[in-house]
């Protein structure tokens, strides 16, 4: 390729609003220009390397036994309102009407699609197990597109789909894909590890995310140095100190004034947090078929501890939470500051599991200035749910081992799910067994945003003058720079290198441009090749040519005669040691 003919254009400056180094330089290296709010177009730069990922994805599905397959972006809004997500899945979820009025959804993930091809292609147990995937646009209308292509509407995605006639088959495939998805990942010179994850709308009973750790990242991971625990905060747990067995005393109410926070309360008592009790006021929506409900709900929680709000959202099976104002706090009999279960009306209340065998708390007393001590779940109040609802913190006991937990931010890039029976049993995705029963299909459902992964590979790799691509996913392999304005001996030797290269099957971008050495040599720095050929008509006078290695400070001056040799030579090494950060990982459930 040559850059005069190139559809992009570098930039000097990104947009104000390009915070993130990836979003930064992509922008500025001709990679991506931005249409609208989370929408991006890719340019020729950015297509080459989008593809280049998407093989290697093909490549690591094959080897596992994935077909690869197209499926609808379009789908009717029917097999939506089968598996109930129509209903639970909020504005984030395109939808729109066609020309008959009938519901249409824009493809947020492909289930209901899989399922409904199921139901009409699989009918024996013989025909199992299967493995299907694509690479198909999404569109999920986020309320908060930023740092680039992180976090977009719409986008790229891999998505795969195992089917089995059990679970024994689905826990093989997801085992398969574990180890599949670090391949990939390794191969395009990312590193990331596997954390446990909420299931979220999705459903199932088992998933893991892949987590490319960096400060950007919106997702807070708990992980453990000592034994490898890794989840992410949202389903983590961790180890709570017992509180010391004691007899339940009698309720005393207590004057406490002013003392509207947990901090104030222990100031004032002179207790550890651990012997308080803290209300959480949240309002449940809660989809019942097409119908949606709010529900009241009063979580409590030791006030050492805070309440983690997907593990709430999930225990209530909610749609969404919001926290309660204090107007509707009134209206269930509590006071704000001064909350506890005791004596509310109207309220779910969701106990966490360190509560229930905490004896002897001190809580709101429900009326202003005043708290209750020795207060006890089950006989001061009734839970509706006991449950852990508590979220984890660094420093808190590893739930395995009992080591401190870390905690560290990551950008999620893949993330895989056992989904089970949940949309076949829905939409009729049913086979017959051995024994000539109906049984319906085990699914497992697998993606990787590949937008998003550009984006990470380059927030890992650049430095102050522009991106340094992994061999394995840069727009081409060398960057010949042809420092002479006119024709002449440089421009000839530069046109004879490339065309050398590409008999050799290097892929090549010629800067062919008319343009001075420092343009030239400031592009190719922000665009980020991985091996650079300089050709000027003063090293050729020298009989060599400079050879330089974009994550390198040195260049090396190579005999003429010698440079093709010794560019596929460097190109061998970069591949060499991509190939050796593909290892085998212990699956961790």
């Amino acid at each position: 390729m040559r850059m005069s003919q190139l559809f992009s254009q570098t930039l000097r400056e990104a947009s104000a609003d390009a915070e993130v180094a990836s979003h930064q330089l992509l922008l500025r290296a001709g990679y991506i220009r931005q249409l609208a709010s989370g929408i991006f177009s890719y340019l020729p730069l950015a297509r080459r390397s989008m593809d280049k990922i998407e093989n290697i994805i093909r490549d690591e599905m094959e080897k596992i036994g994935g077909q690869e397959i197209t499926m609808p972006v379009i789908h009717p809004a029917d097999i939506w309102k089968e598996t109930g997500r129509w209903f639970e899945i909020g504005s984030e979820m395109g939808r729109f009407l066609d020309k008959s009025g009938r519901d249409m959804v824009l493809a947020m993930t492909h289930e209901e699609v899989v399922a409904f091809l199921v139901a009409r292609e699989i009918k024996s147990y013989r025909q199992m197990p299967q493995l299907v995937y694509q690479l198909q646009t999404k569109w999920r209308d986020d309320p908060r597109p930023r740092s680039g292509l992180i976090r977009v509407r719409e986008f790229t995605m891999k998505d795969s789909y195992s089917l089995d006639a059990d679970w024994e088959g689905l826990e093989k495939q997801y085992q398969a894909h574990y180890q599949s998805y670090f391949n990939i990942f390794n191969r395009c010179g990312l590193d990331s590890i596997a954390v446990k994850a909420d299931v979220g709308m999705m459903g199932g009973r088992v998933s893991h995310e892949y987590m490319y750790l960096n400060p950007i990242g919106e997702d807070t991971l708990i992980l453990c140095d000592k034994c490898g625990y890794s989840a992410n905060r949202q389903v983590a747990s961790f180890g709570k100190k017992a509180a010391a067995e004691e007899e339940a005393a009698e309720l005393e109410k207590i004057a406490t004034p002013d003392t509207t926070t947990i901090e104030a309360l222990v100031e004032l008592l002179d207790v550890p947090q651990s012997r308080t009790a803290k209300a959480v006021f949240m309002v449940a929506k809660i989809a019942e078929g097409e119908e949606e409900t709010e529900k009241f709900v009063l979580a409590v929680i030791r006030g050492d501890m805070e309440v983690n709000e997907t593990k709430l959202t999930n225990a209530v099976k909610a749609k969404e939470m919001r926290p309660a104002p204090d107007e509707e706090i009134k209206t269930i009999g509590s006071v704000p500051g001064y909350g506890s279960p005791i004596g509310v009306k109207g309220a779910l209340v969701v106990v966490d599991d360190s509560i229930a065998n905490s004896p002897n708390l001190v809580a709101g007393a429900n009326e202003e200035g005043f708290h209750l001590k020795n207060v006890n779940c089950g006989r001061d109040y009734e839970a509706d749910i006991v449950c852990d609802i508590a979220a984890a913190q660094e420093g808190d006991a590893c739930p395995d081992c009992g080591a401190p937990l870390d905690a560290k931010r990551g950008v999620e890039v893949g993330n895989i799910f056992q989904l089970g029976t949940k949309y076949t049993e829905a939409l009729g995705g049913n086979f017959l067994d051995a024994d000539g029963k109906a049984q319906p299909v085990v699914m497992g459902s697998y993606g990787i945003g590949v937008g998003r992964l550009l984006a990470c590979i380059a927030e890992e790799y650049n430095d102050e003058n522009g991106l340094i691509w992994p061999l394995s996913v840069a727009p081409f392999q060398v960057h010949i720079v042809a420092l002479a304005k006119k024709e002449g001996p440089a421009q000839e030797a530069a046109e004879k290198l490339y065309a050398d290269l590409q008999e050799k099957g290097v892929e090549v971008l010629l800067d062919d441009r008319n343009e001075n050495p420092g343009v030239k040599f400031n592009d190719a720095d922000l665009i980020g090749i991985p091996v650079r050929v300089n050709v000027g008509d003063r090293s050729l006078k020298k009989g060599v040519l400079e050879l330089k290695v974009r994550r390198e400070e040195e260049r090396h001056d190579v005999p003429v005669e010698e440079v093709v040799d010794r560019v596929v030579a460097e190109i061998a090494k970069l591949q060499e040691e991509l190939d050796a950060g593909v290892t085998e990982v212990e699956y961790k459930e």
